[in-house]
């Protein structure tokens, strides 16, 4: 529920970003001390999201979550809400943005393992309803982001709809309708290109395949088996209490909440699950680390190409199957980000899935709002990485 500790106005939507998906803005800025660090390393890292948060423009609220063979560490900077000053918590609900697609992916791959998919399945067998000019496209092109869908958030329709009513409840299960009449963008395979409409196209295929709705495919192949009990899609804009504040922070203007502004019905498998830091710890290790899929399975998922994560990650990023690779100054760390109104998401995980990391940010930060801050953000996410593949065990 929103804070009511103030009263609420209709939010600012001064930009349509693609991010996420939906129409968005960016936000503000307040400090408070983090804690007490518990080694050297650590008071480093704490002054990285003391300078995060203290940036003009920068987040509010940062908390990043690293686990290893010894256990957690949480770090964390600034407050999850302006309103009352707390620190940001591990069991705060966020919205993970389009982290969503590994979850989707973690759909997929799971149903390719039990040979109830297949990677080369096409629309056309699948979904034979969409546009014929798509038939060709595979689940593995999507998955990978090589179909040539043109995206449905960059829709005039879509963005009209978000426009005039942030609140609209979308059909998720015909979000592809608002670009039906277009053509590829490219030759399916020929190219790599972001797409926030082929994890829709992935949820559809699983339901297809299935029989059931994809919210339970995920309770069945995700959250029950990893023990996920603060991960949730939701279709409307509410979140569950406690959660992370995400805010617009765009100086001079005052600091706007936009936790609640948009329905996660617009993004649906491509970016609309809601989570904890600690939740996609969880999620992120066994995923990026393969434990959810057959050694064949797991070969097909890291056939890396070119192609970045939206936003990009740290390091140089590689594509995989609803997978990237980031390999920095210290190693490689497998996993996705994303942005949404109000939200920045990292999570990865070592290859083993003996190490992981998920770094959240309360403020929506890509190269096209907030260029020198993900230049920052990565910078400090490289560091966090360093921290977790240096630790001894």
């Amino acid at each position: 529920m929103p804070s009511r500790t103030a009263p609420r106005r209709r939010p600012r939507l001064r930009h349509v970003c693609v991010a996420a998906g939906l129409a968005a803005a960016a936000c503000l800025t307040t400090l408070q001390p983090a804690g007490a660090a518990t080694a050297d390393g650590d008071r480093d890292l704490h002054r990285r999201l003391d300078r995060l948060v203290a940036t003009p423009g920068g987040p509010p609220g940062v908390i990043a979550v690293l686990r290893d063979e010894k256990g957690s560490r949480v770090l964390r900077s600034g407050t999850a809400d302006l309103a009352t000053g707390r620190p940001p918590g591990a069991d705060d609900h966020m919205r993970v943005a389009s982290v969503a697609k590994a979850y989707s992916g973690a759909v997929a791959l799971s149903l390719v393992d039990r040979g109830v998919l297949g990677l080369d399945d096409t629309l056309r067998d699948r979904l034979p309803r969409l546009p014929a000019a798509w038939g060709k496209v595979t689940l593995r092109q999507l998955l990978n982001h090589t179909s040539g869908l043109p995206d449905y958030t960059e829709a005039p329709g879509f963005i009209a709809a978000v426009t005039a009513d942030p609140h609209h409840h979308f059909d998720s299960r015909r979000l592809l309708d608002y670009v039906a009449g277009d053509p590829l963008r490219f030759r399916p395979g020929s190219s790599y290109r972001y797409s926030n409409s082929d994890n829709i196209a992935v949820a559809l295929m699983a339901e297809q395949a299935t029989g059931s709705p994809y919210e339970r495919l995920l309770r069945s192949l995700v959250y029950r088996p990893l023990a996920l009990r603060d991960t949730s899609l939701p279709q409307g804009y509410r979140l569950p209490s406690p959660y992370l504040h995400g805010y617009d922070v765009t100086p001079p203007a005052a600091p706007e909440d936009i936790s609640e502004v948009l329905s996660a019905s617009g993004v649906w498998a491509s970016g609309g699950i809601v989570s904890t830091p600690a939740d996609l710890n969880r999620f992120v290790r066994p995923y990026a680390g393969g434990a959810l899929f057959g050694d064949r399975t797991v070969r097909e998922q890291r056939r890396w190409r070119e192609g970045a994560s939206e936003p990009a990650g740290p390091g140089r990023n590689e594509a995989g199957l609803a997978l990237f690779r980031y390999t920095t100054r210290c190693g490689v760390v497998l996993g996705h980000t994303g942005n949404f109104p109000g939200y920045t998401q990292f999570a990865a995980a070592t290859p083993d899935g003996r190490r992981a990391i998920t770094f959240s940010i309360t403020t929506q930060t890509n190269k096209t709002q907030k260029p020198e801050l993900l230049r920052q953000l990565r910078a400090v996410q490289e560091d966090f990485v360093c921290a977790l593949l240096r630790r001894k065990a």
